[in-house]
């Protein structure tokens, strides 16, 4: 989600994100201390290693961030496992690697907001909190420290304005017979948290925005755009889009704002943010129960949240979730502010509440098969 201002920021996160009292935390608050840190990196040189999944560098700017941990703790081996896995992908990852103390079992995951509480549930996690714990508001982060968010952003339409010279503006659009062949999604609604938001945002738009209904309005309109033709089974992203296979792809803003800076024209793309149904989805990092770099880990958390990696997500367009502690402190770079784009659009986000989202995620996970029954290639 991007804002050009800090006005505009502010509105649209104020919608789904109350900041935390510092003094609430206080006792909770576990903050790393230089010895603790010290202590980490000691423990994370015996260790030697870290394993992440599901981290592409083109996604928030990762690539960038990546490096810079390099740089900071050279004596570390970075294992990168599988960087286009979906959430559910890197939920059973950890289950199926429980005893193996090899790089196919990674220390850390970067999910989407449901599968932080449902994996803590599964006892698939393990508590820790960054010393910048008391920035991260309340409702983003699991009050013991097992998960906590780490950027957000809103779904919208990544388009081929060469091959679609007028972008459909809502959700309903997308119906329309010129889109024939046109529309994919980023992934697969059984398995992929942006996949499974992009369904529910359909159907909040289709039902005035009833949460309640969402879910399976939103499978509904899917079978209808499926019967149309114009959906493409296919996970799409900046080459098929480039390509043509997909004209119109339904991604997280960021990620679509990214794939426009990257193609620079070739083809043309432009990003709308849907008049209605616009959704915004917070993703959260945690560390496996069964991690076998445990220290290591909490390095690469303590690098995540801090003041300038945050940053690097926010010049990738991902806002970090530590975005108003920032904007408040003076740590935001006016240039990287202008660079944003407007956010009028961005007012009317819903961030879903949790319990909102398990049950999108539980009915479209479940049911998709037998309502759309369509397999993503």
């Amino acid at each position: 989600m991007k804002r050009g201002s800090m006005m505009r920021k502010t509105s649209a996160y104020r919608a789904g994100l109350c900041l935390v009292s510092a003094l609430a935390l206080l006792g909770n608050a576990a903050a790393a201390s230089a010895e603790s840190m010290e202590e980490l990196i000691e423990g994370a040189k015996k260790e030697g290693e870290l394993t992440i999944i599901a981290v592409p560098h083109d996604w928030c700017k990762y690539g960038e961030s990546i490096e810079l941990f390099k740089k900071k703790y050279p004596f570390l081996k970075l294992n990168e496992l599988n960087p286009d896995a979906g959430s559910g992908d890197e939920i059973e990852a950890i289950k199926a690697n429980k005893d193996n103390k090899g790089p196919q079992n990674p220390d850390v995951i970067d999910v989407g907001l449901s599968f932080g509480p449902s994996s803590k549930k599964e006892g698939l996690l393990q508590p820790y909190k960054v010393s910048t714990w008391d920035s991260i508001p309340e409702g983003q982060k699991d009050p013991e420290g097992f998960w906590y968010g780490n950027y957000y952003g809103v779904l919208a339409f990544e388009v081929n304005t060469d091959l679609i010279p007028n972008p459909p503006q809502d959700w309903s659009d997308l119906l329309k017979p010129e889109f024939k062949n046109s529309v994919a999604l980023d992934g697969d609604p059984r398995s992929s948290n942006e996949s499974i938001q992009s369904v529910f945002a359909s159907g909040l738009a289709a039902t005035g925005g009833d949460v309640d209904k969402a879910p399976e309005a939103g499978l509904n309109f899917f079978a209808e755009l499926n019967k149309s033709g114009n959906f493409v089974p296919v996970s799409g992203g900046a080459s098929s889009l480039a390509q043509g296979a997909t004209p119109i792809v339904m991604r997280w803003d960021y990620l679509a704002l990214a794939d426009r800076d990257t193609l620079n024209g070739n083809p043309p793309v432009q990003v709308v943010v849907p008049k209605t149904g616009i959704v915004a989805g917070v993703y959260v990092s945690a560390i496996s129960a069964y991690a076998p770099h445990p220290n290591a880990a909490k390095l690469w958390m303590e690098h995540l949240y801090s003041d300038e990696s945050q940053l690097i997500w926010l010049g990738g367009y991902c806002h970090p979730i530590r975005f108003l502690d920032l904007v408040k402190n003076g740590k935001v770079p006016q240039p990287m502010l202008d660079k944003l784009p407007p956010a009028d659009a961005y007012d009317k986000a819903l961030f879903p509440p949790l319990e909102v989202q398990t049950k999108a995620k539980e009915t479209i996970t479940k049911q998709w098969d037998t309502v759309v029954g369509v397999n993503i290639q």
